[in-house]
């Protein structure tokens, strides 16, 4: 696995949300192992709902300008806005897209999203434990119809439910949790 890679629990306390990048590839395999990390995560009934798309440049490049649309709504946007905007897609080393397999079960469909984020913890972990960050965004990108068109992704069949950052983290940010006393109850 290599000389970065550390045990499970200390993977678990160091992971963080990574919101900006240092240039740079990454090393030979850790997209692999963390995309099959991903996908060794628990799923009831043996679904395997979840997907991956890893992003090329000209796909990340037109999700870029839909990201810049979104968030324009309309609006002229200031040059340094349209780059900033621009570069959330861009900086990081990858781009993963996770969509999850539609279920018209409602209680499947919940089953399976818990599944899917199974998976992108795993992901998020193996890639910790490689010393690369990383960062499950949510945002209207995930919703947008130009976004499902760029990628190839049929909406009836799968739901884009994040896209995922990956790379060398300019900086980790420091996260204040509260105390597990705090978050636990016992029972008799």
């Amino acid at each position: 696995m290599g000389d970065l890679t550390m045990d499970a629990h200390r993977a678990i306390h160091e992971r963080r949300t990574i919101h900006s990048y240092r240039p740079g590839p990454l090393d030979d395999g850790v997209l692999e192992r963390a995309l099959d990390a991903g996908h060794q995560a628990p799923c009831h009934k043996l679904t395997f709902p979840w997907r991956f798309v890893v992003c090329g440049p000209r796909t990340r490049e037109a999700l870029a300008n839909i990201a810049v649309s979104i968030k324009s709504a309309g609006r002229t946007l200031p040059s340094e806005k349209i780059t900033q905007i621009q570069n959330k897609i861009l900086d990081p080393a990858e781009l993963v897209v996770v969509t999850q397999i539609r279920s018209d079960d409602e209680f499947r469909s919940r089953e399976d999203y818990a599944a899917c984020s199974c998976a992108i913890q795993n992901m998020s972990l193996s890639l910790t434990a490689d010393g690369v960050g990383s960062k499950w965004s949510t945002g209207g990108l995930t919703r947008d119809r130009a976004s499902y068109d760029v990628l190839g992704i049929d909406r009836d069949l799968e739901e884009i439910i994040g896209f995922i950052w990956v790379g060398l983290p300019a900086e980790t940010p420091a996260v204040k949790r509260p105390t597990l006393d705090s978050v636990v109850r016992r029972t008799d």
